[in-house]
């Protein structure tokens, strides 16, 4: 059973799956509050903030990509899982790139929406919780993980919360050669065969980021497949 306290926000516009949602996730020990559109959902968000939101993504006037653009933009980080009735790998990262913790295609089970948006407050509040002010360093590049924040050659990077856990990972297992599956495990919290595309486009965010500005990289690929974090030679 989930802590009480966590709330949901449910964002979908048919109004059948809606109430389904929310009457489930009640059951399950979730707070619920439940909304019939994008606009509605950041507006709901920016009056009272849930620690994560279900948000269909088909969806008229603002679908839910755009919904979720919008907080990243204001600065707003909740947890998000995404619904989609789209299944194919591009879709998958369109929904990472914009900002979610992970997605559900539909039909789907309740027991797994309810057992994904577990897995994602675990991973979120495992953050949060992580030790007080700590400080990873390597070579240039500066980690706070308690105020999660990252500098390179004294600049601060520019990272989103995924992109964060991301570098984090990497940053925590400097020398270490580390798969697909083992970095959407830890960072996304499962692991796929078909979902590999989210890693690499988010390896290609983070050099951009945190390799091409400064001419020295500290990410490498190892046979196209894994990838490593170390110092400049």
């Amino acid at each position: 059973m989930p802590d009480a306290r966590a709330s949901i926000l449910v964002v979908d516009d048919e109004p059948d799956l809606r109430d389904l949602l929310a009457t489930s996730l009640r059951f399950a020990g979730f707070e619920v509050t439940a909304v019939a559109s994008g606009r509605a959902a950041l507006d709901a968000q920016q009056q009272s903030p849930a620690d994560l939101i279900v948000m269909d993504v088909m969806m008229p006037a603002m679908d839910g990509f755009t919904a979720v653009r919008k907080l990243r933009a204001r600065g707003d980080d909740v947890a998000v899982l995404f619904l989609t009735a789209r299944d194919t790998a591009d879709d998958a990262v369109q929904g990472f790139t914009v900002g979610a913790d992970d997605y559900v295609t539909k039909p789907f089970s309740l027991a797994e929406v309810v057992a994904r948006i577990e897995a994602i407050l675990r991973r979120t509040s495992a953050r949060r919780g992580d030790e007080e002010s700590k400080l990873l360093r390597l070579a240039d590049l500066e980690l706070d993980t308690a105020a999660h924040e990252a500098r390179r050659a004294g600049e601060p990077l520019d990272l989103t919360a995924t992109e964060f856990a991301l570098l984090r990972h990497l940053v925590a297992n400097a020398g270490r050669v580390l798969s697909k599956a083992q970095l959407l495990d830890h960072v996304w919290g499962y692991a796929s065969d078909a979902d590999g595309n989210i890693v690499e486009t988010y390896i290609s965010y983070l050099r951009r980021k945190v390799d091409a500005p400064f001419g020295e990289p500290l990410i490498h690929t190892k046979r196209g497949v894994r990838y490593v974090m170390r110092e400049p030679r």
